[in-house]
C-alpha cells in the first residue's frame, strides 16, 4: 500500500509544470521556516513568536528581502538566527541550486526533469549547460561570500569578540550578497552606524553589485580574459546598471546635500559615500546608512523607481530586472525614431522579448497598485510610505520608512504575497496558477485601433 501510495505521489509530481514546481517548493521552505522560527528556541523572549510574525520573517528571508516585523537583531536567539540566514541562502541561490548542490555532492545523475526545472529556475533559454552554469553558481557565491566574511569579521574584530565578529561577518556576507538586506546589530538600525567606514560600505556594495548582477554576467566576466568578448546579455546588465548606481547617486546627493536629517549632516565625504551606498542598495539589497524616512519624499519616490527596476535576471535580486527596464525604454526609442526593430548593441531583438517585457512591467505595476490601494484601507500611513512598502516588498529590496513593524494583520499577510510573487517573478506564477497554451492554428485578420 506504502509503495503504491509513493507512485501515485510521483506521478502526480511528474505531471506538475516547471513553474509550479518551483512556487510549492518555494512556499514549502517558507512554511518550514515559519514553524522553525515559532520554536522557543528561537526567540530570545525563551516564548514562541506568533506564527504570523514568524511566517513574515520567513517570507522576507527565502524570498530575500529583508523587510521586517521583528528586530532580527534582538528578537531571535543564535539558533533563530541561524535558521534566517540559511533560509536567506537557499531563498538566493534557489532552491533547486541547492537540491542540485546535494546530487553532485552524492554523484547523483541530474535528470531531465532536474534540468528543465534548473531551467525555469535560472530563468535560462535552453537547457543547455545548465548543470555547468549552477557548478559556477556554487562556486561564485562560495569564494565571494567567503571572502567577504573574513574582511567584515577582521573590520569588526575591533568592535566586539572574535567569535562574535565572525559570526557578524558570516550572517552579514550571505545576507548582503544574496541582497537580503537582513542585519543582526539591533534596533531596525542596519548599518547607519559606519556611515562614515569605507571598508564597511565598499565591501557591502561589492556584495550587492555581484549578487545582483547575475551569474550568467559573473560568469562572462571570469572568462572575459580568455574569450575577450561578452555577450548581449552581459553588456546590457553591466551599461544599464552602471548608469543606474551613477544616476541614482548623483540624484540622491543633489536631493539630500542641505537635509540636516540624512546627508546634511555629514561632511563631503561621507555626503559621496552615503550617495553611492544609497543608489547601490535599492538594487534590492535593503541595508542602508541613512535614516530612510528621514529623505525628502522627492529622494524617497526616487529610490522607489530604483527598487522597481531592481536588478538583473538569474542574480539574487527582484525587481522587474534591468534588462526589461532597458527594453522597454529601446521600444520607446524605436517608436520615437519610426523604427519597427529594437535595436541594442547593434544586435536586433526579437518581438516575443519585447511582448514579454512588456507583460512583466504591467503586471508589476499592476500587482504593486492593487496592493497599494488596499494597504491604504488597512494601515495609518500615508500613501507614500504605503507605496514605498509594497515597491519594497514586490522587488524584494527591504527598505522601509519604517511601516513594517505597524502592519496589520492583513497587512503582514499581503506583503508576504507581494514578497512570494515578487521573488519567483509575476510571470512565473502567472504560468504556474495558469499554464501557456499551445501555439494557435490559424491567425485573426488584422485590425487597427487609433492610439495617442
Amino acid at each position: 500500500m506504502a509503495s503504491q501510495f509513493r507512485r501515485i505521489s510521483e506521478f502526480k509530481f511528474l505531471k506538475l509544470s516547471p513553474p509550479q514546481i518551483l512556487v510549492l517548493g518555494f512556499a514549502s521552505i517558507i512554511l518550514i521556516g515559519a514553524l522553525l522560527l515559532t520554536l522557543p528556541i528561537s526567540s530570545t523572549s525563551g516564548n514562541s513568536v506568533e506564527f504570523i510574525d514568524a511566517l513574515f520573517t520567513s517570507t522576507s528571508a527565502t524570498c530575500v528581502t529583508g523587510l521586517v516585523v521583528l528586530d532580527t537583531g534582538t528578537s531571535f536567539t543564535i539558533f533563530g538566527k541561524t535558521v534566517i540566514m540559511i533560509l536567506i541562502q537557499i531563498g538566493g541561490l534557489g532552491f533547486m541550486t541547492m537540491a542540485t548542490l546535494f546530487s553532485l555532492v552524492l554523484k547523483r545523475k541530474i535528470s531531465l526533469r532536474d534540468r528543465l526545472i534548473l531551467q525555469e529556475a535560472m530563468n535560462q533559454g535552453s537547457m543547455e549547460g545548465i548543470v555547468r552554469l549552477i557548478r559556477r553558481v556554487l562556486i561564485y557565491s562560495l569564494v565571494i561570500e567567503g571572502c567577504a566574511a573574513v574582511l567584515l569579521s577582521i573590520r569588526w574584530a575591533f568592535d566586539m569578540p572574535l567569535g562574535k565578529a565572525i559570526y557578524y561577518g558570516i550572517f552579514h556576507a550571505v545576507s548582503m550578497f544574496n541582497n537580503a538586506g537582513f542585519d543582526i546589530f539591533g534596533d531596525f538600525r542596519s548599518l547607519t552606524d559606519y556611515v562614515y567606514d569605507p571598508l564597511v560600505n565598499i565591501i557591502v556594495m561589492f556584495l550587492i553589485v555581484s549578487g545582483g548582477i547575475g551569474f550568467i554576467v559573473m560568469s562572462d566576466l571570469v572568462e572575459f580574459r580568455v574569450t575577450r568578448r561578452l555577450s548581449l546579455h552581459s553588456k546590457v546588465v553591466l551599461s544599464t546598471s552602471t548608469g543606474l548606481i551613477l544616476i541614482g547617486a548623483l540624484v540622491i546627493f543633489i536631493f539630500e546635500f542641505t537635509n540636516t536629517r540624512t546627508l546634511g549632516s555629514l561632511n563631503f565625504g561621507g555626503k559621496i559615500l552615503s550617495a553611492f551606498f544609497q543608489s547601490v542598495s535599492p538594487r534590492t539589497a535593503g541595508a542602508n546608512t541613512v535614516d530612510i524616512a528621514g529623505l525628502r519624499q522627492a529622494t524617497q519616490f526616487f529610490i522607489v523607481i530604483l527598487m522597481f527596476i531592481g536588478a538583473s535576471p538569474g542574480s539574487t535580486g527582484g525587481g522587474i530586472k534591468t534588462t526589461t527596464f532597458t527594453m522597454m525604454i529601446g521600444a520607446v526609442i524605436a517608436m520615437l525614431r519610426g523604427r519597427e526593430d529594437v535595436v541594442l548593441f547593434r544586435y536586433r531583438l526579437a518581438q516575443e522579448r519585447i511582448y514579454k517585457a512588456l507583460t512583466i512591467t504591467l503586471l508589476a505595476l499592476l500587482l504593486i497598485a492593487s496592493v497599494s490601494m488596499i494597504l491604504s484601507t488597512t494601515e495609518d500611513s500615508n500613501f507614500l510610505a504605503i507605496l514605498f512598502e509594497t515597491t519594497s516588498a514586490f522587488a524584494t529590496v527591504g527598505l522601509t520608512m519604517g511601516l513594517t513593524p505597524e502592519l496589520s494583520a492583513i497587512g503582514k499577510i499581503l506583503l508576504c504575497l507581494t514578497m512570494f510573487a515578487g521573488r519567483l517573478g509575476p510571470l512565473t506564477l502567472a504560468y504556474a496558477l495558469g499554464p501557456k497554451q499551445g501555439k494557435p492554428l490559424y491567425k485573426y485578420p488584422e485590425g487597427k485601433i487609433i492610439i495617442g
